[in-house]
C-alpha cells in the first residue's frame, strides 16, 4: 500500500522567501526580450541578452583552462549569469555605439538596485556584490569574466564576415582598445589567439 506524502507546512518566513525568489525569477524572464546589437551566427536575427549570457557562461566553462591559476571559474560563470540582468531596465549599450557611459552607468546601477532587491536580503547582497565586482573589473575573477564577455562578439563577427563591424564602421584600432585591452588583461592567451585573426580580417577588408 502506497502512502501519499502530505504537503509540507511552510513557515511565514519560508513562504515570504520563496515569494521573493519567484518574483525575481519572473521579473528577469524579461531579459529574453532585450535585443542586442549582435546577431546570431546564422544571421537570421538579433541575439537577445539572455542568449548572450548563456553563451558566454559556456565560453567561460570551455575556456576556463586559459584563465590565471587564481581564477575561480565557477564564480566567473555566476558573474556572467547576472552581469547583464540590468539591461531589463537600462537596455543594451553596444560596445561600438555612441553611448553616454556616465549616464548608462547610473541607469545600470539603478536597475541593479531595483532588480536585486526583489530577492531576499542575503541573496540581494550577494548578487549585487558579484555584479559590482564584475563592473569594477579589479579582481582576477572579474577580469577574466570581462575578457570572456569581450571575446564572444568578435568571434561571431569573424564567422559572419564582419557582422556589426560593418554597420558601426569599426576599425582595428578600435578593437585593440575596446576589445584587446580587457581581453589581454584578463585572458592574454585568448587575445594572442584572437588578435591575429582580427588583424587578418581588417587587412583584407
Amino acid at each position: 500500500m502506497t502512502q501519499t506524502a502530505s504537503l509540507m507546512d511552510l513557515s511565514a518566513d519560508q513562504k515570504d522567501r520563496l515569494d521573493r525568489q519567484m518574483g525575481f525569477l519572473r521579473e528577469v524572464d524579461k531579459l529574453k526580450g532585450i535585443l542586442r546589437a549582435s546577431r546570431l551566427l546564422d544571421d537570421t536575427r538579433f541575439e537577445n541578452s539572455a542568449e548572450h549570457s548563456w553563451h558566454i557562461m559556456l565560453y567561460a566553462a570551455v575556456l576556463g583552462e586559459h584563465a590565471a591559476p587564481e581564477v575561480d571559474v565557477s564564480r566567473v560563470i555566476r558573474m556572467l549569469l547576472i552581469h547583464d540582468i540590468v539591461e531589463i531596465n537600462a537596455g543594451d549599450a553596444p560596445i561600438h555605439g555612441h553611448v553616454d557611459h556616465e549616464a548608462m552607468a547610473l541607469k545600470e546601477a539603478a536597475a541593479a538596485d531595483r532588480l536585486f532587491n526583489l530577492l531576499p536580503a542575503d541573496q540581494a547582497r550577494d548578487f549585487r556584490a558579484l555584479w559590482d565586482e564584475f563592473e569594477a573589473a579589479q579582481t582576477p575573477d572579474a577580469q577574466f569574466a570581462k575578457a570572456i564577455d569581450r571575446t564572444q562578439a568578435p568571434v561571431g563577427n569573424l564567422h559572419s564576415g564582419g557582422g556589426t563591424w560593418i554597420e558601426y564602421n569599426v576599425t582595428m584600432d578600435q578593437l585593440d582598445t575596446r576589445v584587446g585591452t580587457p581581453v589581454n588583461r584578463g585572458a592574454p592567451v585568448l587575445w594572442a589567439w584572437l588578435r591575429p585573426r582580427l588583424a587578418a580580417f581588417f587587412a583584407k577588408s
